[in-house]
């Protein structure tokens, strides 16, 4: 599972132009679903997001997680994450989940942030969709559930 998380002031999704999620001060997620992820890298991946600690404190360190400060998610399904660019030009999208394995694990994801007390506002699955974020540092994170990217 890969995740690019994003702190930010504000966002906003809409798909055909009506709004379908929009969050204040907190993060916006695009998530993408890997061919070989199970229950469990989800799970990790929503725990490692949510704890995360990308904002500051009073000394302007990223000491606080969104828990701490009361954050909002925005939560959006991007398989292109896991576009393999090494050959030729056009991405290969092999390590992908099929879209309806990742449709489910997607919704497991959403359920799963919903445990936690914040609030969660989704994107639309396998929908073109308009995101609007204003960012904030700017700070910009890649998370991999995968261990070749060294997790814990």
């Amino acid at each position: 599972m890969l995740a690019v998380v994003q702190r930010v002031n504000s966002a906003r999704c809409f798909v055909n132009g009506k709004l379908t999620g929009s969050i204040a001060r907190g993060i916006v997620t695009f998530i993408a679903v890997g061919k070989n992820d199970e229950v469990k890298d989800a799970q990790w991946m929503v725990k490692k997001i949510v704890n995360l600690r990308l904002f500051n404190d009073d000394n302007y360190k990223m000491n606080l997680s969104l828990l701490q400060i009361g954050g909002e998610i925005l939560l959006i399904p991007q398989f292109t994450l896991y576009g393999d660019c090494r050959k030729g030009y056009r991405p290969s999208f092999s390590q992908a989940a099929p879209s309806e394995v990742a449709r489910v694990m997607f919704s497991k994801i959403v359920d799963l942030l919903k445990e936690y007390p914040v609030k969660v506002a989704t994107g639309v699955f396998g929908a073109r969709m308009q995101i609007e974020v204003e960012n904030e540092g700017p700070v910009t994170l890649i998370i991999s559930s995968d261990d070749k990217f060294g997790r814990i």
